[in-house]
């Protein structure tokens, strides 16, 4: 549905005289500059209610003179080539920086790499020949989709979703890039539609559907996704209360998830020291770290989702009960509705059952196992598995077969609802993407833990 805007025209203009109108030279623009500073507060009412962030479309709006009164109001500019980029980072320097582009030039890149800090792509082909380069310069890269889902009524020569329309990349084009250069999906940091005009929220909730039924699978990866232009927020009768619950449902739903990892007070030893500490003891201490986070998450706006003690502390209560029932007792007091992250069958999972809180059952794939389904101590030789291929099939037959195998040869039950991997190696990323990637080849979806 399209938003007619029922005020009638220079509604703003009633305290100008006649005279002063006729002083004003011509031709120029008059803006109302109290009403830019009302529509600014709405947009940062929506921004502070989600977490979203709004940009200054410059393509439809370029008076760079009105930039600072809009600047306390946006998160940066959105631009369409390399000059309003420039001029979003001249003008507002601070912002966040977004350009999209249809087709880059070769010869205006390097400088457009100087000025902006998200770059989407049109095609998979100009992801493929720019998107290294932007990575390389620290760029979050993205690509705009096309997800076939007109919402346009009369105007389809403007309809980037109209039957051949060249804007925006289609499911059945990325998936035939991605068979041609299986690393493409690689460079992509978020994704990108736009698909309205001048339209409600209504628009944009159909629109969105059809993006998760067409790309849902990549959603998950993503850092981002730019929910495009063309909404007319700020226009009466718009209903901001669904364009709301479109972006707090889509981040519920793709959002990452925020863990506390509360250790051991040993600094030094990076809390991988064992230590002779009281369940009692660990319940506070666990509860002050747990308590610390959350007071951050909460004032970001961010939900804490799970807890995972760190290191010794984390290998002591899989084999101690009481210490296992105090670590558990400190996460339910400080929120019941966290997930506990503890060794595959171990006493902490045990203890978060005897709790009442929800546990994720986690399996490592770079470490060994013992025959009581507790990992090697990194005290032993051979606790850290070195071979990248070892590990990932270990990881693969961990959630497949549900065993392991011990470094004795025996075969141990586990079950494998999250697998951990250990960021302090150089080789870690990599590592991520090689078992993401097999994991992908066998069928095997991964998705953020939900509770059962």
């Amino acid at each position: 549905m399209r938003v007619r805007d029922s005020r009638p025209p220079f509604a703003g203009l009633a305290n100008l005289s006649e005279e002063q109108l006729h002083r004003l030279p011509t031709p120029c623009y008059l803006l109302d500059e109290a009403q830019l500073r009302r529509n600014g507060e709405i947009l940062l009412g929506v921004q502070q209610r989600t977490g979203c962030r709004i940009l200054l479309a410059q393509k439809a709006f370029s008076n760079f003179d009105l930039y600072p009164v809009l600047a306390p109001y946006l998160a940066g500019t959105e631009a369409s080539g390399l000059y309003e980029s420039r001029l979003g980072r001249e003008e507002l320097p601070e912002k966040e920086n977004h350009v999209f582009c249809a087709a880059y030039r070769a010869d205006e890149f390097a400088e457009l790499l100087q000025y902006a800090d998200h770059i989407v792509f049109n095609s998979p082909s100009q992801l493929a020949k720019f998107g290294p380069a932007a990575k390389a310069a620290g760029k979050s890269v993205g690509l705009r989709l096309n997800p076939e889902c007109s919402t346009q009524e009369g105007h389809a020569i403007y309809d980037p979703c109209a039957p051949g329309s060249r804007l925006g990349t289609t499911r059945a084009q990325w998936d035939a890039a991605v068979q041609a250069d299986p690393a493409l999906p690689e460079l992509l940091d978020g994704l990108h539609f736009h698909t309205l005009c001048e339209q409600d929220a209504d628009a944009l909730a159909l629109t969105l559907a059809a993006v998760e039924a067409k790309f849902g699978g990549l959603l998950p990866r993503m850092k981002w996704l730019n929910f495009g232009g063309g909404h007319h927020i700020t226009r009466p009768g718009y209903r901001l209360a669904t364009l709301e619950q479109c972006i707090t449902e889509t981040q519920k739903k793709y959002g990452v998830q925020v863990g506390a990892h509360p250790g051991l007070p040993d600094l030094q030893g990076f809390g991988r020291r064992r230590m002779a500490i009281s369940p009692a003891e660990a319940e506070a201490d666990v509860m002050y770290q747990i308590g610390a986070l959350k007071a951050f998450c909460d004032a970001a706006g961010v939900p804490l989702h799970h807890v995972k003690p760190h290191g010794a502390l984390y290998n002591m209560a899989a084999k101690d009960p009481a210490l296992a029932e105090a670590i558990a007792g400190a996460v339910h007091d400080v929120d019941p509705s966290l997930v506990l992250y503890g060794l595959a069958g171990s006493c902490l999972i045990r203890a978060a059952e005897k709790a009442g809180l929800a546990s994720a059952s986690e399996v490592f794939a770079d470490r060994t196992y013992q025959d009581d389904g507790s990992l090697t101590p990194r005290s032993q030789p051979g606790a850290v598995l070195t071979d990248d291929e070892a590990a990932i099939s270990q990881v693969l037959r961990m959630i497949e077969a549900g065993t392991v195998i011990s470094v004795s040869g025996k075969e141990v039950p586990v079950r494998a609802d999250t697998v951990c991997i250990h960021g302090d190696s150089p080789k870690a990323l990599d590592f991520a993407r090689r078992i993401r990637k097999r994991l992908t080849a066998e069928g095997i979806e991964i998705i953020s833990f939900i509770a059962r």
